[in-house]
């Protein structure tokens, strides 16, 4: 049986390593073809996966690294000096090709520098963008990019970035011919910044997705669409409101249904239901952001997941590996993309 390695900066996020290895163990438990590579403080894992009734084995292992990026640290910073941190170790066995995938929960802005310098990106493509799933009310999928590693883009990059979520959903979803749409504050022709329109005439005149027009922002999770673009301000937005709704419903619910005796009753009753919200909206399900355009698989785990969060980052970056998807979006986007002008925008 050949092995799926991927790489875990296991000293990232809130949480670290108390997350990070347990949710290592599961996802071992649950793939017999998967190959771990702790990264990180080697004392302190060992006890650590001693501490979670583990094992080192030949499929997991740990490679020593004697640095840690803070969680606010620049990236700058990150960059240039600490070059031997559990982040940077990690994406340099992607490159050394010791490891087919990385993950980590860690600094954003960091592991985007680090990735990037270390990695570089694919022909074509001049600017990477991140890259997750949502929910929507049909039953299938979306997927939103940028998310915030480009807060200053051009039509250029989102169209990159249309031609790589297009080909990832192809991929993944056996769609052959995804939809995509651009978000603006209105779905006419005449709405959105100059940015906005420039990008959707871009679209529109090449040809080279499946472009559908212009999607608002209340449309995201109704199941008209398949790849939705929009530059990381945007997008980043767009994300942390959408956690911040899903907060405040949930918080809602629980204080009234909790009001008193009549509605505990009523909440009760309404159990099986609430349970079955709580699991099709329950974040931890769609954890982990790809960093698309790499030549690389790195796959951004939220940096407050749960265990169970992180082993989702975790199957993400499996399920990357295992389709080969970096190599056929590499393949796509280079076919797609050398006889037009979009490319190397800088």
């Amino acid at each position: 049986m050949k092995l799926l390695t991927i790489a875990v900066d296991a000293m990232g996020g809130d949480h670290g390593p108390d997350v990070v290895v347990p949710a290592s163990l599961q996802a071992l438990a649950t793939h017999p073809d998967l190959r771990l590579i702790l990264v990180g403080d080697e004392s302190l894992l060992q006890k650590k996966i001693r501490q979670f009734r583990g094992a080192l084995s030949d499929r997991l292992m740990i490679q020593h690294a004697s640095q840690c990026v803070a969680m606010d640290e620049s990236p700058a910073t990150a960059l240039r000096g600490k070059k031997d941190s559990s982040m940077r170790v990690s994406i340099n066995l992607v490159k050394e090709r010791r490891a087919e995938a990385c993950v980590s929960a860690g600094n954003t802005g960091a592991l985007m520098a680090t990735a990037r310098f270390v990695l570089k990106t694919l022909p074509g493509i001049d600017r990477p963008a991140i890259i997750s799933t949502f929910p929507t009310i049909t039953g299938a999928r979306v997927r939103i990019l940028d998310l915030g590693a480009n807060v200053e883009s051009t039509p250029e990059y989102l169209l990159q970035f249309a031609v790589m979520g297009s080909v990832l959903v192809s991929a993944t979803e056996n769609i052959p011919s995804p939809r995509v749409s651009v978000l603006n504050i209105g779905h006419e022709d005449i709405k959105g910044n100059e940015l906005v329109r420039a990008t959707s005439q871009l679209l529109t005149t090449t040809g080279i997705v499946n472009y559908t027009g212009y999607i608002e922002a209340d449309h995201l999770f109704r199941g008209t669409t398949d790849v939705v673009v929009c530059d990381g301000f945007v997008g980043n937005v767009a994300l942390k409101t959408t956690e911040g709704v899903a907060i405040l419903i949930k918080n809602t619910l629980k204080r009234e249904f909790n009001r008193n005796i009549f509605t505990k009753l009523a909440g009760l009753i309404a159990l099986p239901v609430l349970k079955a919200v709580g699991r099709f909206m329950n974040p931890d399900l769609y954890n982990g952001a790809t960093f698309i355009g790499l030549k690389g698989i790195v796959v951004k785990s939220h940096g407050g997941a749960s265990i169970a969060a992180f082993a989702r980052a975790l199957e993400e970056a499996r399920f990357q590996a295992e389709k080969n998807i970096q190599q056929r979006i590499s393949d796509k986007v280079e076919q797609l993309l050398k006889n037009t002008s979009i490319g190397k925008a800088d």
